[in-house]
């Protein structure tokens, strides 16, 4: 079994604001055999025409230059070479006791006792040290999905905060080719990646 492949990390984070929109109500003293079809056309075009603002996040630029998201990434590699250089250790240690196992039942220095003793052994090792590395994987996981989650959640949390000024209807994510088009004037990744690390400093000062 690969340690690499139960604990890789997933980089792509994906999200988006949608924001309630208000609905005009008309009134009138009109009764509906009064009111001309000319009004009623004007009343049409003038609720369909509110505005409707976009704008996007460049996440891949988002995760380059957002604080936070680099130090723990940062502190999630060091626990996965941590992990990575527990298990080939211990590894490599019961591969000698195995090498040194089989050469001493090869040059008959061991009684066959000794040797069904030795072999439950190293059984039970190989078992353990299998134990391990389950264990160590689904505690990794577990840590990166709790630094996933509060990512997601400081990004979410600074949006809502930062649209109640910015009145946008949707903000969305641009990662790759998911936006075919869209205008350079909608892109406020850098605000967004300003007010993030601005937060995150404070945050960690207080701490």
């Amino acid at each position: 079994m690969n340690l690499n492949d139960l604990i890789k990390m997933k980089k792509t984070i994906l999200f988006a604001l949608p924001l309630l929109m208000g609905c005009a109500v008309m009134t009138t003293s009109c009764s509906k055999e009064d009111q001309s079809p000319k009004a009623a056309a004007h009343a049409k075009t003038t609720t369909e025409s509110k505005d409707v603002k976009i704008a996007y996040v460049d996440i891949d630029t988002l995760m380059a230059k957002y604080q936070y998201y680099l130090d723990c990434s940062e502190m999630l590699e060091k626990k996965r070479t941590s992990i990575s250089n527990t298990l080939n250790n211990k590894g490599l240690a019961l591969q000698k006791e195995m090498a040194d196992f089989q050469q001493k039942v090869q040059n008959g220095t061991i009684t066959q006792d000794q040797a069904t003793k030795t072999q439950a052994a190293l059984i039970k090792k190989q078992n353990q040290l299998q134990s391990l590395q389950d264990n160590l994987a689904e505690e990794f996981q577990k840590e990166q999905n709790k630094y996933n989650e509060a990512l997601h959640d400081s990004i979410d949390n600074f949006l809502a905060s930062y649209n109640k000024t910015a009145g946008y209807t949707y903000i969305l994510s641009r990662s790759n080719d998911n936006i075919l088009l869209a205008d350079p004037n909608g892109n406020i990744t850098d605000e967004v990646i300003e007010g993030l690390n601005k937060r995150y400093k404070k945050g960690s000062e207080k701490k």
